[in-house]
């Protein structure tokens, strides 16, 4: 493997701010390992190597011309094909939008261009980013680089794959339900849920309005921290986006300390059905914060085991909302439109070709809910099940400094272990959704491997614009089982190269 490609971000930065190397060096590198590996992973979905090479030009010229830089330019990220790109197609995964090209890049798309990185594809993802393991893709399936007969997780799993498989140091995501931190955790990488409205959605293709939330994914804290930086901040074309300047996130990931730190450890989600394995590291997680300051406690949220249920209403209803858009009249795929149809046929026609199986359920579960006689009875209640979500919170924040539990109930599970049961598919987000519902920041960091050889991930709960206290506890950690481990867990994965081959 090129030693380029081995880099951190923020050493790939500063190399090339350095003069040591360059963007458009640093890019081949990339692009090397992607056409070595990807093959065998599938993280992209689209890669134009002749596009990555002209960015990678300008920003070298950029530099050359004197203009300041941030800390990542020049550092080549992997774009969730869920964000707009004007010079890339943009597909949420589904056939309903192949090969469409938008009209406007995402704020967050603007934003990585203008502090210089180099966006080398897009990934894949679940559609829409419906999923927990990249299976409902309309166009391939993503592997684990720790095992290729695994799941990579999702809904954002060419995202985690990419960077855990040094195709990209830093990647883009959305998290709904959990589709950044159970990527990051299955995958054994660093995955951020910031604040919600702490970045943009304008130009993110929307699954459900009032819990999709971009984020980072690197492979350690500290990058992860400098693209949490560079993505949020307040957006005017975003109607939630928050006006308030973006937590001390880089500066928290160096601190890297927990000492004088309130931990609670969430006593609902210790009953909860975690595999052995996982539950094991979890427990040394938890001891290894006791040892380096913190003081550890448990904490109630009794509401948080009736957040699945509750975000199974809330998430469906507002994609029938959303997906009301794809109606073969505008844009992407049109079927049946041969003169002698209907607007309406072309629409239903268009809609069950276009739209994959697990698309199809939850427009279904979510007209069900909004329709008259049923909203107060599910939608309604569903909504004040959040409200009590939101208060377990509150209370928690007020007795501790942050929140922790396993990312995951489980490790990567097979490929089409899940994919003919939903139920099960779902409980990969366990633990993950009542932030989501909360609208609070959490991250997931690696600590350790399960029984299995395969990673496992430490969820840190962090309050709303508390995002600098989940890096802070995050960074610490890893400082302290890479120090235990004689380097990061991504160095105990096995040869890609090799299996690749």
């Amino acid at each position: 493997m090129n030693e380029l490609v081995g880099r951190t971000a923020a050493e790939l930065g500063a190399l090339i701010a350095a003069g040591e190397t360059s963007a458009a060096e640093v890019a081949d590198a990339h692009l090397d390992r992607i056409a070595a590996v990807d093959g065998a992973v599938g993280a992209f979905l689209h890669v134009d190597p002749d596009n990555v090479r002209a960015q990678a030009r300008a920003v070298d010229e950029r530099r050359a011309a004197g203009e300041e830089l941030g800390p990542l330019a020049g550092v080549p990220i992997a774009h969730k094909d869920v964000f707009t790109t004007t010079d890339m197609p943009t597909t949420a995964g589904s056939k309903i939008l192949e090969g469409w090209r938008p009209p406007y890049d995402a704020t967050i798309t603007e934003r990585l261009r203008a502090a210089g990185l180099v966006i080398i594809g897009k990934t894949n993802m679940d559609e829409f980013a419906m999923g927990s393991s990249t299976e409902n893709s309309a166009y391939q399936v993503t592997r684990n680089p720790w095992d290729l007969a695994r799941i990579p997780g999702g809904s954002s799993g060419g995202s985690s794959a990419a960077v855990a498989a040094y195709e990209a140091p830093l990647a883009t995501g959305t998290d709904t339900g959990g589709s950044i931190r159970q990527p990051a955790a299955v995958t054994g990488i660093v995955g951020m849920k910031p604040t919600y409205g702490g970045s943009s959605r304008y130009g993110v293709i929307a699954f459900a309005s009032s819990l999709d939330t971009p984020g980072p994914f690197a492979r350690n804290v500290l990058d992860a921290a400098l693209l949490h930086e560079t993505m949020s901040g307040h957006d005017p074309r975003d109607s939630t986006s928050i006006d308030r300047p973006v937590p001390p996130v880089v500066e928290a990931a160096r601190r890297a300390d927990v000492a004088g730190l309130t931990v609670g450890v969430v006593k609902e989600f210790a009953g909860s059905g975690g595999d052995d394995g996982v539950t094991a590291r979890f427990t040394e997680a938890v001891a290894l914060l006791e040892s380096l300051g913190a003081k550890v406690v448990e904490v109630s949220c009794p509401h948080f085991t009736y957040a699945l249920p509750a975000y199974y209403i809330i998430a469906p209803s507002e994609v029938s909302s959303n997906l009301a858009r794809f109606d073969a009249m505008r844009y992407g795929l049109r079927v049946g439109d041969d003169g002698t149809r209907s607007a309406e046929e072309v629409m239903a026609l268009t809609r069950a070709e276009g739209f994959g199986a697990e698309v199809k359920r939850r427009i279904m579960l979510g007209t069900y809910a909004l329709s008259s006689g049923y909203y107060d009875a599910y939608y309604g209640k569903a909504q004040q099940v959040r409200t009590l979500v939101n208060r377990d919170f509150d209370a928690a924040f007020e007795r501790v400094d942050v929140l922790v539990s396993p990312t995951t109930p489980s490790t990567a599970f097979p490929i089409g272990e899940r994919a003919d049961d939903p139920m099960a598919m779902y409980l990969a987000d366990l633990w993950t959704i009542p932030s989501d519902l909360a609208g609070n920041a959490a991250i997931s960091v690696p600590c350790g491997l399960a029984d299995d050889g395969l990673p496992v991930g430490l969820q840190i709960m962090a309050p709303v614009l508390g995002d600098d206290r989940a890096y802070r506890v995050g960074a610490a950690v890893e400082r302290a089982l890479e120090d235990r481990w004689g380097g990061p867990l991504l160095a105990k994965a096995p040869d890609l190269a090799e299996a690749a081959r």
